[in-house]
């Protein structure tokens, strides 16, 4: 799994001044929770610009003062103005406790409907799940091949060994759908077969009048 190292250092002071202070001089707030203690610190913008503009998933090990905490990142906070970021909440791994945590989904593989000529829609791209820091990875891969025309996966359906899926089992999170071409191909493909009988009626009653 990715992973970052983050370096910060501890935060002595709190308040709207001892803030102003830091974001002043580049430096986000945060918060490491859920271990031993809540250890308050600060870190420099950059560092975290890869850990929070992405969509994937990754460990962060935070690094303050010789000690280093193995952490998942938790919530994050902008300034509503300057949309800077202001504060960033981290959640320590304790080996023997388990997290909730949000991961990525990887649909893999081209459905049957898709061959058949519809159009793949995903309508979920990560879940909540809770498990041991242990059995945390990237992202969760789900195998769409046999997806056919019309039908959907649902999060019942997801593969999440040794997780508890904290979503509602029965949510889509991914369905073919029917392309407008095939919707006309199909609604005039029944035309056609309807007009072969009529030419064949057609036919005696032609040769009747002669």
């Amino acid at each position: 799994m990715k992973s970052i190292t983050i370096e910060g250092q501890l935060r002595t002071e709190s308040g709207k001044k001892a803030t102003r202070l830091l974001r002043s001089q580049k430096l986000v707030p945060g918060v490491i929770y859920g271990g031993k203690t809540e250890i308050n610190f600060s870190a420099p913008a950059t560092a975290l610009k890869s850990i929070v503009y992405t969509s994937e998933f990754m460990l962060a090990k935070v690094i303050i003062e010789g000690n280093t905490y193995n952490c998942i990142l938790k919530d994050l906070q902008f300034d509503k103005v300057s949309d800077l970021l202001i504060h960033v909440d981290f959640l320590e791994l304790v080996e023997d406790k388990k997290v909730i945590a949000t991961l990525p989904l990887k649909y893999v593989g081209t459905p049957e409907g898709v061959k058949a000529g519809g159009k793949l829609v995903t309508k979920m791209k990560s879940i909540k799940i809770k498990t041991y820091p242990k059995y945390l990875k990237e992202f969760i891969e789900v195998d769409i091949s046999n997806l056919p025309l019309n039908e959907n996966i649902r999060v019942e359906n997801i593969p999440a060994a040794n997780m508890e899926v904290l979503n509602s089992p029965r949510i889509p999170i991914a369905s073919v759908t029917m392309t407008r071409q095939l919707k006309q191909e199909e609604a005039a493909a029944p035309k056609a077969g309807a007009a072969a009988p009529a030419a064949k009626a057609a036919a005696p009653a032609a040769a009747a009048k002669k």
